[in-house]
Parts: structure tokens; sequence; C-alpha cells
């Protein structure tokens, strides 16, 4: 063995072990952890053994001050790398970055467990609600709402819903993540499938045709939210509330009022309800008795934009259109609301609850 040989050897080893340690530095973005050794004015040096020393310093160290002010000497923090070695050797690293990629990852996690939470409504746009979670900013669209919290508002004029969802701002609303947006900054909630299992669940217990008992839960302009049970809530719509002209749901039920209702559909996690399919259909009566050429006498009792509803009994009316006239203020000059005029039925669908007629001067 040559006399300078263990020199060499000793040399070979230091180099190798730099070189291993430089190989195995930790890769930008991932995150490490290590014990706090310095806290100084403007740095902190934590021990990420084996890759070496990491520093907070710089921007880092600015955007992360709150947290610094509460860090101590051996605390074990994580962090995340934003350069794998700088000139002076060190691991450059960001708080502030490793708590954002650490409450993504507890929102991936969130949504894989389906955790319901509670959060405060912060704020409300015409497409839904504003939440926070951990210092991310959420959004809850409208159609993720449950019915108690659904805008009830005719047409889906945007203002009108607006105005209903900023009635909800300050409450509390249990939701659970269903989705992440890391590039915007967002998480976007649910309302509505916080328990999907359990909707599922009193769903089946119903059937289309099955008589119900329900409780008035809400009245809009086009019908009547109903509470069938606790978790359950169905729409009977203005068409189905009686045979007759229904103008104001509101004069017919006050909320709280107990109805029997007739379950016609259930489609998309939705139930829809009938409380004329629980009276006997007017238009039988006709059937087989009345066809089209006929001469009938009617009451007008609504314009529309089409014409005038002609009622020859309770629950059965047909239209007189507007192209029958020279023009529909023609037709309101001849048809006056509430008087009896004779008519010709140009058709007659009983089946459909379908009737045209011809005013005959």
């Amino acid at each position: 063995m040559k006399k300078d040989e263990p020199v060499i050897i000793e040399e070979n080893l230091v180099l190798k072990s730099i070189v291993d340690r430089t190989m195995n530095k930790p890769e930008v973005d991932s995150l490490v952890e290590g014990a706090v050794i310095s806290v100084e004015k403007s740095s902190v040096y934590v021990d990420l053994a084996p890759y070496g020393a990491g520093i907070i310093y710089g921007r880092e160290f600015i955007n992360a001050k709150d947290i610094i002010k509460k860090i101590s000497i051996g605390d074990i923090i994580k962090a995340k790398v934003v350069e794998r070695e700088n000139e002076d050797g060190y691991v450059e690293l960001s708080l502030k970055e490793a708590k954002q990629a650490l409450t993504w990852s507890d929102a991936e996690k969130a949504i894989k467990d389906k955790t319901v939470m509670d959060l405060e409504i912060k704020d409300a746009n015409k497409g839904g609600l504003i939440l926070e979670w951990q210092g991310l900013q959420g959004f809850l669209p409208a159609s993720q709402l449950k019915a108690d919290h659904y805008p009830r508002v005719l047409d889906s004029d945007k203002d009108k819903i607006l105005k209903e969802l900023k009635k909800l701002v300050g409450q509390k609303i249990s939701v659970m993540i269903i989705s992440t947006l890391p590039k915007e900054g967002k998480l976007i909630f649910s309302e509505k499938d916080n328990n999907p299992e359990e909707k599922k669940e009193i769903l089946s217990k119903h059937v289309v045709g099955e008589d119900v008992d329900c409780t008035i839960a809400g009245i809009v302009d086009f019908g009547v939210f109903v509470k069938l049970e606790d978790g359950l809530e169905g729409l009977v719509h203005i068409s189905e509330l009686d045979w007759g002209l229904v103008d104001n749901p509101r004069t017919m039920f006050k909320v709280g009022d107990k109805i029997r209702t007739k379950v016609i559909e259930i489609k998309d996690g939705k139930i829809s309800l009938s409380i004329k399919a629980l009276k006997e259909n007017p238009w039988k009566e006709f059937e087989g008795k009345l066809k089209k050429g006929d001469i009938i006498k009617g009451v007008v009792i609504k314009y529309n934009k089409h014409g005038a509803l002609v009622s020859i009994k309770e629950g059965v009316a047909g239209l007189v259109h507007n192209s029958t006239f020279a023009s529909e203020a023609k037709l309101r000059e001849k048809l006056e609301l509430g008087k009896t005029y004779n008519f010709q039925i140009t058709l007659f669908e009983p089946k459909d609850q379908k009737m045209t007629l011809v005013h005959l001067e």
C-alpha cells in the first residue's frame, strides 16, 4: 500500500458524503420535517438531517411572521422546499406554503371521508353561498342546497335568488367538501349530499302512486313545498294543487297546514307530489259527451298571453286563442271576465285535459 493511499481514501469518502447528501436533497415542493435549531431576527434554521440544514428567510420569513412568532427552539415543524440548495448550502423552506399544502391535503382527506362540518355563511352571490374553511375560501352552489335553504323563486330570477340567499348570511350550515380547486385557491361544498346514503334510504320508502300525509313547509308562486318526514321535502307544483284554476297558492294554504298528497314522480333524488290527483277528475264527466264542433256555454275566468281561459265546469277550462280575433286587445274587448258566452269546440281531448274554443257572435 502506498503511503498516500489513506489520504486519498479519506478524501474520497468526504467527497462521496457531500455528493450523496446533495443527490438526496429533498425535491422542490416536497414537504419536510425537522427541529428548529435557531430563531433569529430575520431567519429560522431547521435541522433536516440527513440532508443538512434548512432556512426560512427573506420573503418566506415575512410571509410566515405570524406562524414564526409562535415557534421556539426544539419545536418540530413541517415546511415546503422552495429551493433544494442555495448558494450558502441551505435548503430553502416555506412555512406558509407548507401550511397551505397541508390544508389542501386535509381537504382531500375530508372529501374521501365524507366529513360533515358546520361552517358560517360569510356572503352570497347570485350563484350560491361563500364559506371559509381553514383559511381557504369555499363556494356552495345554490344547486347543492337542501330544500330547507334552496331559494324558492319563480322563473329562476337571479336578483330574487340573491335576495333569498343573502338572508342566510351569518347562519351556520352543515356541509361537506365535494371538490378542490388548488389553482384557484377554492373549495366546492355541498349541503345536499352530506349524507347521500341516508337520503337514498328515505326515498326508497316511497313509491309512485302512494298517498302521503305531509306538512306545508313553504309556499311560493309556483307551488308548495311539503315535508314528508325529517330529511325529505317534495314539491307540489301549482298545476297539481287543484283541477280548478289556481292563481295564488297562498290563498289556499299556510305554512304548517297538514295535507294529504299522492306521489307522482321520484327522479334524480327529488320527489314530486299532487293534491288534485286525490280528487275526482272533472274531465271524465265529459268523455264521450263532448266533441269537436259542439256548441257550449262557458264563462271567461282568466286572460293569459295566449288568449282567454273559458270554464265550462269547475276544473274544466279551454283556451280561446288571440289569433281567433283581430288582436289581443279585441279579444279582451269582446270577452269580458266573469261573463258567459257561446263557444264552439275546436279541440277536445279530456284524457290530456285539453280544449280549444272559438267565440260565437
